[in-house]
């Protein structure tokens, strides 16, 4: 995206009404505090994210089920 696109849609955004200017800012604000954050993913690590957001076909439990689960594991 060329600076004149980011431009234009930040012009735009001044258009809108201030609560949706409110959330604009407050997005860029957390993507801009998270660029000097301390924390990184390993490349390993980010592609474990972007496979595990890929399965579609993921099981998934509650927290009171991986509780209840972990719970088990500890109990001989």
């Amino acid at each position: 995206m060329s600076k004149e696109q980011v431009k234009a849609i930040l012009e735009r955004v001044l258009t809108w009404p201030a609560e949706r200017q409110e959330d604009a800012a407050t997005i860029l604000t957390a993507m801009e505090a998270s660029d000097s954050s301390q924390y990184r993913l390993s490349a390993e690590q980010a592609e474990e994210v972007r496979r595990r957001l890929a399965d579609t076909d993921a099981e998934t439990m509650t927290l009171e089920e991986f509780n209840a689960h972990f719970m088990r594991r500890l109990d001989p």
